[in-house]
């Protein structure tokens, strides 16, 4: 089963609503290991995890055994390092402003898309996802989260990420 990771106590209502949005995310796109919405500073203000996340790790066919999937951290960072890259690679190459950021891997999909002031909507995929499923549900929830996503519920989905951990 999937879990959205933030405590349920005194959230605002609006707060409770874009976890709602998260859960459905997961719940409805096939292929989703995890997701991660990122502050502009690059600190994890939500995520989810699947239960294969919190399996142990198991061998690899090749060689020893991987690590568990990322943790919320760890996807936190990698979103928001891309999401640096690949707008300094847009600057310099005169493009515009960066919409979504794909990585295709061998074992996995990774998108970044901007939500709003800077906000990121990170998504770890299987590999054989449907992308244009990830896509529209990726839209869906940055529609839907973006105009709410102010500077005060940023800050009380922060403060409720670091007292989980």
């Amino acid at each position: 089963m999937n879990a959205v990771r933030t405590h349920t106590s005194e959230l605002s209502h609006e707060a409770r609503n874009i976890r709602w949005l998260l859960q459905n995310f997961v719940e409805e796109v096939p292929g989703v290991h995890s997701i991660a919405v990122v502050s502009s500073d690059g600190l994890l203000l939500l995520s989810s995890q699947t239960e294969e996340q919190t399996a142990p790790a198991a061998p690899a066919p090749d060689g020893p055994a991987r690590p568990s999937a990322d943790s919320p951290m760890d996807l936190a960072a990698v979103v928001s390092g891309l999401a640096s890259l690949t707008v300094g690679a847009a600057r310099l190459m005169d493009g515009g402003k960066v919409r979504q950021t794909t990585v295709a891997m061998a074992d996995g999909m990774l998108f970044v898309t901007a939500i709003s002031d800077g906000s990121l909507l990170g998504v770890h995929a299987t590999a054989d996802c449907d992308i244009t499923v990830v896509g529209y549900h990726m839209a869906l929830f940055v529609g839907r989260a973006g105009h709410v996503l102010t500077p005060a519920l940023r800050s009380e989905l922060r403060q409720v990420m670091e007292s989980a951990h």
